[in-house]
């Protein structure tokens, strides 16, 4: 057959036999949920910051409504009249402060999905580039201000709807600063929630760490303080159940995890789930207790939204067409102080098997190159193994050939 043969056997053998050993991305799904499930939609293309949509699915997983006339859509949260408040990213903007025109703006929208025009209400400014500069996540807080995260100049701040800023926490008073923040992905502040009277629950990316933070007092509280990865690595939207307690979307650890506070007032893992359906979460991004002790899981890689029950199986499940940020199930949303237990046993530790060089390299093949969902370390292996058989016979054949 040759080296050359071998190597296309071995190339389309690797994905023929992990599709027919795959589950279903929604592996396990049964019955239907209540009400209907609000999901944002970073997007797809390079750097996911285009195709961006807000998207409602009814009990049954079928899209109710859709508006998708962005690059990027972040957090979401369904308001009582029927509107959508949702942090946006968007490109084409003349309004550009110290950046060149056209620049990408960022911030909050208000959306009506039965208007002609969704956009009823916006709120943004400028930053320098689509990466790592995002809003993230935005709350409409009882004052009528609403209250931000914000990557560009790594803070938290509240605005009012004429644009004015009331209030704000800059990170450089508790982290040693960069001299421009705007020039690098320095802290990633991803998610701000309300946990009590001006008592905000918020997570710092890439310090591996929650603060709790108090209008007037600052930084409160540190989980996750010594940066330990097994306990955070680049996490995303945490809900806080309740004292001492918080749920977490563990992203690059690839887990669900929640985190109790001990009687030493250390931070320790107390439960984990990092596989739904047969299918392993890949890179989760929110994780919502539910009333009813149900958790609902963004499976971002996967692109999937996934609801278990307090013993893991699935409940519910959708597909998204593409890269999901949050999910909120409506109308509760993520609601701080949820209080209910979500599992009754614990599921180990949670990690996941890691191979030098295959896993990082798999990582990065899976934001940049569309994968299904299975395409594990051993799958890549087999495509890189014939991929080295395949140059083999081109050597083979070249040195082989007379006229070479």
């Amino acid at each position: 057959m040759g080296l050359a043969g071998v190597a296309l056997v071995l190339l389309v053998g690797t994905f023929a036999v992990g599709a027919a050993l795959a589950p279903a991305a929604s592996s396990g799904a049964t019955g239907r949920a209540d009400n209907g499930t609000l999901v944002g939609i970073q997007g797809g293309g390079v750097g996911w910051h285009k195709y961006g949509s807000v998207v409602m699915y009814d009990g049954q997983g079928q899209e109710r409504w859709r508006v998708d006339d962005t690059d990027s859509y972040f957090d979401v949260t369904y308001r009582e009249n029927g509107t959508v408040l949702a942090g946006f990213m968007h490109g084409g903007y003349g309004d550009c402060g110290p950046y060149d025109s056209p620049c990408v703006h960022t911030g909050f929208r208000v959306l009506d999905p039965n208007a002609s025009d969704p956009v009823t209400d916006e709120y943004g400014f400028p930053v320098r580039t689509q990466k790592n500069s995002e809003v993230h996540d935005v709350e409409e807080l009882p004052s009528g201000e609403y209250l931000l995260t914000d990557m560009e100049y790594e803070r938290i701040f509240t605005v009012v709807r004429n644009g004015t800023v009331t209030w704000q926490w800059n990170a450089s008073s508790y982290y040693d600063a960069p001299d421009d923040p705007t020039r690098t992905d320095w802290l990633h502040i991803n998610d701000v929630d309300v946990i009590g009277e001006d008592r905000y629950l918020v997570s710092v990316r890439n310090a591996n760490q929650l603060l709790v933070i108090e209008r007037g007092e600052g930084v409160v509280e540190v989980i996750n303080e010594n940066r330990d990865p097994d306990v955070l690595n680049h996490q995303h939207n945490p809900q806080w159940l309740g004292e001492g307690r918080v749920l977490v979307a563990d992203s690059d650890n690839d887990r669900i995890v929640e985190l109790q506070r001990n009687e030493s007032g250390t931070w320790e893992v107390a439960w984990t789930r990092s596989e739904v359906g047969g299918v392993e979460l890949t890179w989760p991004r929110d994780a919502d207790r539910l009333p009813n002790g149900h958790t609902l899981i963004t499976d971002t890689i996967n692109k999937r939204i996934v609801e278990i029950d307090e013993n893991g199986s699935v409940v519910w499940s959708v597909t998204t067409e593409r890269i999901p940020y949050e999910a909120d199930r409506v109308p509760v949303g993520e609601r701080a102080g949820v209080g209910v237990d979500g599992r009754t046993t614990a599921t180990g530790d949670g990690s996941v098997d890691r191979t030098p060089v295959l896993t990082p390299l798999l990582g990065l093949l899976r934001v940049s190159v569309p994968l299904p969902f299975w395409f594990a370390e051993t799958h890549l292996a087999g495509v890189l193994a014939s991929l080295a058989l395949g140059a083999a016979g081109g050597v083979v054949w070249w040195r082989a050939d007379p006229d070479g």
